[in-house]
């Protein structure tokens, strides 16, 4: 069964602590907020930065990242839309390559595949399709995720959005990671899918005082280990963390990467963990097959099949429509006792 809520938020909380507690220059905010302060800091300085979405400007968007955006910079930067989202990334898409810097919010990624033509076969092949005169550098912004939504509206499509040459996608866990990459976003050149999660937006952690941002690519080690690597992202790296955690009070212990950023992706950083460990379980809420996850799986056995000691662990979401049912929802989605099995039975 899933873990709940508050669980997932003392999890986070813990990690970020634990992580971070010790450089110094540090201050507590929640995901949401980190979000918002990188919005914030990026629109101040640069004109050029637009919002556009569904009830982004007085409703303050689905999830509150926006609220008091409009009245602050007026209704000609934050823009609510119509329900129309192939229009609203088409109107984007025309506009970073005409000089501003457009960031879209989508509700849910659910409602990205109104959209897929223009992001897959726009905003990704601009720069390629005409030579690298012209960029389409706008930021999209939604979220994944479950909570009694129902079959459409709870779906994970990172795995579609990191097929595509073109784009960059990231999947930050932590506010740290959201703010960082969120700002090297809007300042880059890049079209980037900025996918969130709909249970960790009042998930609490650590942020560097002042300006910074984050490279948009590279996974990060978040807990070190010898026993066995735990491979997940967003959601699924909360999680790995708190199975790491309970199975370390049984003598085992995990090593933890969150990959972060899922395009471009980074399988040096897992292929050097499991040369140590020798094993490797990968964690996703989506569908296993086709899944992000096997690429990651297929990609370490091409580069580090001889370091493992055991075949590659996966755990996934079962494979049918969410129900909207909360009890069956909690078995349809991995949760600790899930990934804590997957790696007994790789051990």
């Amino acid at each position: 069964m899933a873990s709940t809520l508050a669980e997932l938020e003392e999890m986070q909380r813990e990690a970020a602590k634990g992580a971070s507690r010790a450089s110094g220059g540090m201050r507590e905010v929640t995901y949401r907020d980190a979000l918002r302060e990188a919005i914030t800091e990026e629109m101040d300085k640069n004109p050029n930065v637009l919002l556009l979405g569904e009830d982004i400007g007085a409703y303050g968007g689905s999830y509150v990242v926006t609220r008091g955006f409009q009245e602050k910079y007026g209704r000609k930067r934050v823009i609510d839309t119509p329900i129309a989202e192939l229009g609203i990334v088409g109107v984007a898409v025309g506009a970073a390559m005409a000089g501003l810097k457009p960031i879209v919010e989508l509700m849910t990624i659910n409602f990205s595949l109104l959209a897929i033509d223009q992001i897959v076969n726009h905003a990704a092949k601009i720069h390629y399709m005409f030579g690298g005169q012209f960029t389409a550098p706008l930021v999209i912004r939604t979220a994944s995720g479950w909570g009694q939504l129902g079959a459409t509206h709870s779906q994970t499509f990172e795995g579609w959005y990191a097929h595509v040459p073109g784009l960059r996608v990231v999947m930050p866990s932590t506010p740290r990671d959201a703010k960082g990459f969120l700002k090297a976003a809007v300042q880059g050149n890049d079209p980037v899918m900025f996918i969130e999660h709909s249970l960790i937006y009042r998930n609490r952690g650590l942020i560097p005082d002042g300006e910074y941002i984050l490279p948009l690519e590279g996974a990060e080690v978040r807990k070190e280990g010898s026993d066995v690597t735990i491979v997940s992202w967003s959601r699924g790296a909360i999680l790995a963390m708190g199975a790491a955690d309970e199975l370390e009070r049984e003598g085992i212990s995990s090593e933890v990467i969150d990959m972060r950023v899922l395009r471009p992706l980074d399988i040096d950083t897992v292929a050097k963990s499991v040369a140590k460990t020798n094993r490797l379980v990968i964690v996703e809420e989506s569908w296993r097959t086709m899944g992000l996850g096997a690429e990651i799986a297929a990609a370490v056995q091409e580069v580090a099949f001889d370091d493992l000691d055991a075949p590659i662990g996966r755990v996934g979401s079962i494979e049918v429509p969410m129900p909207y049912a909360r009890n069956l929802e909690r078995i349809i989605i991995p949760g600790k006792d899930e990934v804590i099995q997957a790696v007994k039975a790789t051990l």
